[in-house]
């Protein structure tokens, strides 16, 4: 982690305010010892690791996908979900290991955009596939919650 572009210096403090009045349902596949998926985390309890939680999110989506049935339609959504949803946190990574602000910014933008990206094409699954709308509530509103803290990223 470079020392004044890593996850300390823009993150930490924001994301202890922002993580710690959220209210988030998540679903079991984001926290493995997580037996009951109607069990509310609080705040304290939730990843304040950016790596950790964007690659959490990634498998969420993937073991989402697996669930989502294949035809003309969807295809082309899955594929669009899982390579938006997945290279958050590659997006991430890269981030965290730039060698200059700009490139810092310039990864923090991109995990921003698929963020928001992630959130339009679970929209466009659960058009498709109305039956999957609870198991796609979570993973919006972690989306939303991914995008609104690169958000903050950017313009800190």
């Amino acid at each position: 982690m470079h020392p004044t572009f890593g996850l300390g210096y823009f993150v930490i403090p924001w994301v202890f305010r922002y993580l710690g009045n959220s209210s988030f349902f998540p679903a079991s596949s984001f926290f493995p010892l997580m037996n009951n998926p109607e069990q509310q985390l609080s705040g304290s309890e939730k990843p304040y690791d950016l790596d950790e939680r964007t690659a959490l999110f990634g498998e969420a989506v993937i073991d989402f996908l697996k669930k989502v049935p294949v035809n003309q339609i969807t295809g082309r959504l899955i594929n669009q979900l899982s390579g938006a949803g997945t290279s958050i946190g590659a997006n991430y990574c890269e981030a965290d290991d730039a060698p200059s602000k700009k490139a810092f910014r310039n990864s923090i933008s991109t995990c921003k955009r698929e963020a928001r990206e992630t959130k339009f094409f679970i929209r466009m699954i659960v058009r498709a596939v109305p039956d999957l709308k609870d198991e796609a509530k979570p993973l919006w509103q972690e989306a939303k919650e991914l995008h609104l803290i690169f958000a903050k990223i950017y313009r800190g």
